[in-house]
């Protein structure tokens, strides 16, 4: 009798093997629902735009390009993505080193400010350029008197995407930054390399991945902003319309192209074409601080 009780005791799960089973059914559960919310709200639209675009192989992409200003709006996109990711690599390091570098009254201000174009809605940073830069207004008047136009011009369009992105650089590389030693840029000061000198040797190779990163990103921002720009760049065809207000408008109900093909399938093709490229400078970004993490790691 006494080995059955001992038989039967060993059978029973211990408080630990308890626990050790909640916990893991606890992590199940996490994970489940992390996963189900990435598929309902990320994965399933993806795969209904891929699907309405593409579901007769690449028709209603050729229909698509085919509707005039199409190639227009989509090399303005790529055009102003490129120079906001340049412009604001390099405007957006200053900025990153002047916050971290150098100390002035009012800088963490300064830093606040630099997070307003996350809070502000884009269609109101549309409108805070038009009332600054429009032909109205003194700034704009003041301009357009000297034959530069920014509203309803690709410079306006270029002002647009530069405000949204400036902080997907300042604060890739502003990390990155802190974490530097300032005794190297001393030593290398004191060996008689100058500021230009020291940041190209010392801090450029440290801050590249960074950088890269920023622009990449601000890129892809640049790629699809819709709320700043439709405000600020008035839709001209083969002028100001940009790839996002393409597809805006060819998701209009109404639009059916020449061969009957349905203007909402039109821009899911679009709409999964920019998503593609977006996707793959997303992958790089990833790869660029996972690199960088690694490094801070060594």
């Amino acid at each position: 009798m006494a080995q059955a009780t001992i038989e039967r005791s060993a059978q029973r799960p211990t408080g630990r093997a308890r626990r050790r089973a909640r916990l893991n059914l606890g992590r199940l559960s996490l994970r489940a629902t992390a996963l189900l919310y990435l598929g309902l709200f990320i994965l399933m639209p993806v795969v209904a735009i891929v699907d309405a675009g593409f579901s007769d192989g690449l028709g209603n992409l050729q229909a698509a390009l085919a509707t005039p200003a199409a190639w227009n709006a989509l090399k303005l996109t790529l055009l102003m993505a490129v120079l906001t990711a340049m412009i604001n690599a390099v405007m957006g390091t200053l900025l990153a080193y002047v916050l971290v570098r150098v100390p002035f009254p009012g800088r963490n201000l300064l830093s606040t400010v630099v997070d307003l174009p996350f809070a502000v809605p884009t269609l109101v940073a549309g409108v805070m350029l038009v009332a600054l830069y429009g032909p109205n207004s003194t700034v704009g008047g003041w301009l357009e008197d000297r034959g530069i136009q920014v509203i309803f011009a690709p410079l306006g369009i270029l002002l647009a995407l530069l405000f949204v992105t400036l902080p997907l650089v300042v604060r890739n590389v502003q990390p990155v930054l802190i974490e530097l030693d300032p005794a190297e840029e001393e030593a290398a000061r004191v060996l008689g390399a100058g500021r230009w000198t020291t940041f190209r040797r010392v801090m450029f190779p440290a801050l590249r991945p960074a950088i890269a990163a920023g622009a990449l990103l601000a890129f892809a921002r640049g790629l699809g902003e819709f709320g700043a720009v439709v405000i600020v760049s008035g839709n001209i065809p083969n002028k100001t319309l940009t790839a996002p207000v393409f597809i805006f408008q060819l998701s209009n109900p109404a639009n059916v192209s020449p061969d009957g093909r349905v203007g909402a399938d039109l821009a899911a093709a679009v709409s999964a074409v920019i998503f593609g490229l977006s996707f793959i400078i997303v992958l790089i970004t990833e790869k660029l601080v996972a690199h960088r993490s690694e490094s801070f790691l060594e």
